[in-house]
């Protein structure tokens, strides 16, 4: 079984506005919504949880009723951080999960990912333990203390820029958030770096420099431009 868990505990704050972000109307439609749909619509994905920011969870259940998500089975109250939210809704899946079964950590604000990018985290978590969307570096790293100046820089050769989905097995990923609550680590951002600095090796797949993060309105805008060009792509 492939499980997708969307990640839409953030309140947006980055975005100045009253509404969270995953909740942003583009075209008439919240952002989390063509999110969903893309694994509503991926044949690999058996079901789908969200982990959602407190207080919108019926708001979401009534966007995906109208919206036809059929796949959305849990809908859990995200936590305090990223990975606070990922161990909720891990810990709501046991029972339902096997320990080989698959599941694909996604953030809801990032509605461009395409099924060949979710195909392809499946078939290398299936064969490694986990699969991670990613791009290389194409730009130049500086490392600066105060983000007004920098001295020194890191060599973009060798360095993947990591993005969402991240397919881990069930089991896996469940002892690793729970080591880490144990072990008092917390507010790390991605599950991929708590899974590295509890010693794991990771393992790269198909990532797409389309597959964007919003995180501030300049970034919806560019989400608008994509989505646009992904359209007339579907009329020609």
């Amino acid at each position: 079984m492939n499980v997708a868990l969307l990640l839409a505990g953030g309140s947006g704050s980055r975005t100045e506005q009253d509404v969270p972000k995953q909740f942003f109307n583009v075209y008439d439609r919240p952002i989390i919504i063509y999110t969903l749909e893309a694994f509503q619509n991926h044949p690999d994905i058996d079901s789908i949880i969200v982990a959602c920011l407190d207080g919108w969870q019926t708001i979401l259940k009534a966007y995906a009723k109208e919206a036809g998500i059929t796949k959305l089975q849990y809908i859990v109250k995200g936590g305090e951080s990223g990975q606070e939210s990922a161990r909720i809704a891990l810990e709501e899946l046991r029972g339902v999960c096997k320990t080989d079964d698959i599941v694909i950590i996604h953030d809801a604000v990032r509605p461009m990912v395409s099924a060949e990018i979710i195909s392809d985290c499946i078939v290398k978590c299936r064969q490694y333990g986990s699969g991670l969307a990613a791009v290389r570096c194409q730009e130049t790293i500086i490392r600066t203390q105060d983000g007004m100046k920098g001295d020194t820089y890191v060599k973009r050769k060798g360095i993947m820029r990591v993005q969402t989905p991240q397919a881990y097995l069930y089991g896996k990923v469940l002892e690793a958030h729970e080591e880490a609550h144990k072990k008092g680590i917390q507010d790390v951002v991605y599950t991929n770096i708590l899974m590295l600095d509890l010693g794991e090796t990771m393992y790269f797949a198909k990532g797409s420099e389309k597959n964007l993060k919003i995180t501030t309105m300049e970034d919806v805008e560019i989400f608008k431009a994509l989505y646009r060009m992904k359209k007339e792509d579907w009329v020609k």
